[in-house]
């Protein structure tokens, strides 16, 4: 088969990935059936459910609903069979985990944006609705061309949320500047294309209370909506989610089934979601400026934080109570730009954590054969594996190599996206690299200005 024919038939196969419905339902009020975030309500068609118990998310499916039938009843049947009846059998009359006011530290929560005032709205809008009983919000403004999310947070959201202009493009540098910011003693951070559970923010922030070897914890990321090919195709191969055990990763126990840790990061969750003990966030330097998307290195400033806080000796807690509804990205177009960036974030903060940590190059080194051997697996051209229609997988647990525990790989993932992916890995400790010059540049330049216009 010619390269020019297998490329019309994944464009054919991919245009012909049709809508997925997102809802929620809870099994312990009489199934309680409600649609995701900004979608309609749940109609016939397939459905994309998480399910809950007491509040507690512990499950995702794929279930069809007949034309005709109850929504309701067809989804709450296709629940309890999978997460009652299942090997990974849930209790009912889960207590929703709520920790009360003395558990729970002062948090700040920071949101970087950049010329996204409608989509940040809906996330400050979700933020507002926190259970959280101490909190604030800063929204850093990363370099603004125009003054609408100026305008957005002084006009609706002025009493309850703090500005914060950052000129440095990138959003690791953004990142720093909301943690210098940071008034609480624990930093969340989060997107702007996300709407949080209500209970996000207890949940993510109560184990740093629980644990004072905490450094880090991060928390479960499903789709907000699943309308268009491309947001239908990133969550059949497991999307951002991480499965619905609550894991605790601890450098004086190095995992047994994790034989690259610390250095699979991308494993302990995403920056859409995760919080930091603020006083060791800074004590590690925060985020290293030269990853992160609006660099040269594209991306890779979340797992920089992730493994700079191990390497201290700091545990990190993953928790599937805390939960974000994330809005995908919804072209072809955007999934390409995707996969470029995920590869070359990926070896940019290895590169980043090799450059700013060299006693950890040993440890990298020995775990190399096996990394290289882990990126051919993630890089792989992934087929069709599952029904792709009616029932997908459950997921009360999750499982290896299953991120999200509805990974059903109904649709085959195109090879010119996995292409992508391996040559951005190429380029990751380029693009960091330049990155780390192109600031160094700026920097001297900023303070030859400075220093110019003192002499004046």
């Amino acid at each position: 088969m010619s390269h020019a024919t297998r490329v019309r038939q994944e464009i054919q196969r991919f245009l012909a990935i049709e809508p997925v419905q997102v809802a929620e339902l809870e099994l312990d009020d009489g199934g309680a059936l409600r649609p995701g975030p900004g979608s309609p309500p749940v109609t016939h068609g397939e459905v994309f459910l998480l399910v809950r118990r007491g509040g507690r998310p512990v499950a995702t499916l794929l279930g069809r609903v007949p034309e005709g039938a109850d929504p309701r009843a067809v989804l709450t049947a296709l629940a309890r069979r999978h997460v009652d009846a299942g090997p990974e059998a849930v209790p009912s009359a889960v207590p929703t985990a709520v920790p009360t006011a003395v558990t729970v530290p002062f948090t700040s929560v920071v949101i970087a944006t950049r010329e996204r005032a409608d989509r940040l709205a809906h996330a400050l809008d979700s933020m507002l609705a926190q259970d959280h009983p101490d909190f604030e919000i800063v929204v850093v403004d990363n370099a603004p061309v125009t003054d609408a999310t100026r305008l957005l947070v002084e006009r609706k959201y002025a009493e309850r949320v703090r500005y914060v202009t950052e000129p440095v493009p990138g959003l690791a540098v953004a990142h720093n500047t909301g943690l210098a910011a940071a008034r609480g003693d624990v930093v969340a951070f989060t997107d702007d294309d996300v709407v949080a559970d209500p209970h996000w923010l207890t949940e993510l922030t109560a184990p740093f209370a629980a644990d004072p070897g905490l450094g880090c914890a991060t928390g479960l990321i499903l789709p907000a909506r699943l309308r268009t090919p491309a947001q239908v195709l990133l969550e059949s191969h497991g999307g951002f989610a991480k499965g619905f055990t609550p894991r605790t990763y601890d450098p004086a126990g190095p995992p047994a089934d994790e034989p690259l840790f610390p250095f699979t990061a991308g494993r302990f969750g995403s920056g859409a979601n995760m919080a930091f003990r603020t006083g060791v966030l800074r004590a590690v330097g925060g985020f290293d400026p030269a990853t992160g998307a609006g660099t040269l290195a594209r991306g890779g400033d979340d797992l920089y934080g992730f493994v700079r806080v191990l390497a201290h000796g700091h545990r990190l807690h993953y928790t599937p109570r805390a939960l974000v509804w994330h809005h995908h990205r919804e072209t072809w177009q955007d999934l390409e730009t995707q996969a470029y960036g995920y590869g070359a974030g990926l070896t940019a903060y290895l590169t980043a954590i090799l450059v700013n940590r060299p006693a950890l190059l040993p440890a990298f080194l020995a775990r190399l054969p096996r990394g290289l051997a882990h990126a051919r697996t993630l890089t792989a051209v992934r087929k069709a594996e599952g029904p792709g229609g009616s029932e997908g997988q459950a997921g009360a647990g999750g499982a290896a190599g299953v991120p999200g525990g509805h990974d059903d790989r109904g649709h085959p993932w195109p090879r010119r996206l996995s292409r992508l992916q391996r040559r951005g890995m190429a380029y990751g400790p380029v693009g960091y690299l330049r990155a780390r010059r192109a600031m160094r540049a700026a920097s001297r330049g900023s303070v030859l200005s400075e220093v110019s216009g003192g002499g004046r």
